[in-house]
């Protein structure tokens, strides 16, 4: 039998017995994250030796990680962003590795759109004051035909714009390909970060961490935007300088934020946790019971493939 770690937790929480039989009809036994948390590089070295594939979230998985597995012979990404895993050292190490693709788009931007709204209408604040039996009124921020920042138009960049259309926003976007066709058909303005950022009421955000999107939104651009900006992060915190946005937050220079990803995971000592005029989520956009199925289906199917299986 081969051996794989499975290091998600969300891993087949609502279809747990029919991929297990898969992949026990592969030949394929199953090691699961012993932790139950995101894995430190030293646990990956240890939990990885002896492993033939792995099945992973956000745990580290760089060279020496690599290196150290030895007998590793495939990853599938249960998800889309690899910048945990050392793509060179994949490559020089003949290591394959697959994503879940399209998998959890529409669960991010559904997620997105959600978070938008909370920030947007106080709807936590509002929530946490009526059931202390504070009754007051809060006055919030509309939604509807504002100007939204889509950075990223890849499938979930693409789903926000299809949900913000049923608000008659005006959408502006950048991503790194410019889509002409699609960019049209939707009535999309294409513009760069900078600008869009003095432009919009809401960013959202839809982008891979790279060295070129590393802070892409910073103390520069932050300077420029909007007294009322709301900024939705489902995506990763390096993408935000997450000083620069604290100061934005707590000098009222912008409305609010929302964040889903942050540069480190769990972010006990951010200060961003303190602000009121912020909420936050669990890096867990991805998480619906559709998502979560079709992400642990096609990573599942990716290691079976790449472990030379059907």
């Amino acid at each position: 039998m081969k051996k794989i770690l499975v290091t998600p937790r969300s891993f087949g929480k609502f279809n747990r017995s029919s991929v297990e039989k898969k992949l026990n009809d592969a030949g394929i036994e199953i090691v699961y994250n012993p932790y139950n948390r995101i894995m430190t590089k030293e646990e990956m070295i240890s939990t990885l030796k002896g492993m033939d594939g792995l099945i992973v979230g956000v745990d580290p998985v760089d060279e020496e990680v690599l290196e150290a597995a030895g007998t590793l012979k495939a990853i599938a990404k249960y998800g889309v962003g690899t910048d945990n895993i050392d793509l060179d050292a994949s490559r020089k190490l003949n290591i394959p590795v697959s994503t879940t693709k399209n998998a959890n788009s529409n669960a991010v931007a559904d997620y997105s759109f959600g978070m938008m709204a909370a920030v947007a209408r106080n709807i936590v604040r509002i929530n946490n004051s009526a059931k202390n039996g504070d009754w007051t009124k809060q006055t919030a921020i509309d939604i509807y035909k504002k100007k939204i920042g889509i950075i990223g138009l890849g499938a979930i960049g693409k789903g926000m714009v299809n949900r913000c259309k049923g608000f008659d926003m005006e959408i502006y976007a950048y991503d790194v390909y410019k889509d002409e066709n699609y960019i049209k058909e939707n009535n999309i303005k294409f513009t760069a970060v900078d600008e869009m950022l003095k432009e919009c009421d809401f960013i959202t955000l839809h982008i891979p961490l790279t060295d070129e999107t590393k802070h892409i939104i910073n103390e520069n651009n932050l300077k420029n935007c909007k007294k009322n900006l709301v900024i939705v992060n489902t995506a990763r915190g390096g993408l935000i300088d997450e000083k620069a946005l604290y100061d934005a937050l707590k000098t009222n220079r912008i409305y609010g934020a929302a964040i889903d990803a942050f540069e480190i995971e769990p972010p006990r000592n951010s200060p961003l946790l303190e602000l009121d005029n912020v909420i936050v989520g669990s890096h867990t956009a991805a998480g619906s019971e559709d998502a979560t199925n079709m992400m642990t289906e096609m990573a599942v199917e990716n290691i079976i493939r790449d472990l030379g299986g059907k």
